[in-house]
């Protein structure tokens, strides 16, 4: 490792379940879903997973909240081909420590959800939401960008005209969001203002991008299940470096200056379930940008 550049990831953990959408709690364990085993898991300071929540179908992702609240991502009990044993809703799920998730949303206005995927808080409390469907490029569902605001009403932020699978999300410091296309394998962002910018589309034959996140120097940091690695891209989407990490890294999350990655180490083509997940970490100069914590304080609905 130079001064400038990432580390070599190292191995934390294994025998996970598809491991996606990691967040840091206070205490510095970290929380991410095993979509495959219906649960949050959680990793201490000794590196052992242990179940933190069971809460039906697929989770895709998980966030912190400001209340002490995990907010996560249910995409009703798909991955790939396989089915849940118990499928859920597609939803916005709520997890409080102790307790069962409860479902905060399932429709924006007359729009059903067809499979979350990946969240974020914004500056400004509202929880930014992906909602791809299910991964199927040759029957795609509709594509939207959704916001869950903290008095528990919903907006859409963006439908897409023709599907593209929104995928990971992140928001920047000046508040514009930027998101990730897994069947186009393009990154793009909407200012504050509306304003929708192409930043183009990943290096590779095949790019198929997952989870984002954004560095402390606003560099996007985005996974790719094909490469096997994360591209790191500057705020232009100008490819600037790739961290190779896994087999099939589905997301990452910044502690300081240490960036961990899920990885599913196979592509979900198949209808069994796969346990070869695996847990990794490595520092990265200067860290991530500085994640907002909000809350939805209104009533849950369904």
């Amino acid at each position: 490792m130079t001064d400038g550049g990432p580390g070599t990831p190292e191995l934390v953990a294994g025998g996970l379940g598809w491991p996606e959408g990691p967040t840091v709690l206070p205490d510095g364990s970290l929380v991410f879903v095993e979509s495959y085993r219906s649960q949050l898991t959680v990793v201490g300071a000794d590196g052992v997973p242990r179940r933190l929540a069971y809460v039906a179908g697929a989770p895709n992702s998980s966030v912190l909240g400001g209340d002490g609240a995990l907010y996560v991502c249910q995409n009703g009990g798909t991955v790939g081909p396989w089915r849940a044993a118990e499928m859920s809703v597609p939803s916005i799920q709520r997890v409080r420590p102790g307790g069962k998730a409860e479902i905060l949303l399932s429709h924006v206005g007359d729009i059903g959800l067809n499979g979350p995927n990946d969240l974020v808080f914004a500056a400004d409390g509202r929880l930014i939401f992906t909602d791809p469907g299910t991964y199927n490029p040759a029957a795609p569902d509709p594509s939207y960008i959704h916001a869950l605001h903290p008095d528990g009403t919903a907006s859409v932020v963006v439908a897409f005209p023709v599907p593209v699978f929104p995928n990971g999300v992140a928001v920047e410091a000046d508040g514009s969001i930027v998101w990730d296309e897994s069947y186009t394998g393009r990154v793009g962002r909407i200012r504050p203002d509306g304003t929708i910018e192409d930043l183009g589309r990943l290096p590779g034959d095949n790019p198929v991008p997952d989870g984002m996140k954004v560095g402390a120097d606003g560099r996007l940091y985005v996974t790719d299940l094909v490469a096997k690695g994360i591209h790191v891209l500057a705020p232009d989407g100008t490819a600037v470096g790739f961290i190779p990490c896994g087999g099939a890294p589905t997301n990452c999350a910044f502690s300081g200056e240490t960036l961990w990655v899920t990885d599913a180490t196979v592509l979900a083509a198949s209808a069994e379930p796969n346990y070869a997940g695996q847990l990794w970490r490595l520092r990265v100069p200067g860290g991530g940008a500085p994640a907002h914590a909000g809350r939805i304080d209104g009533r849950a609905r369904a």
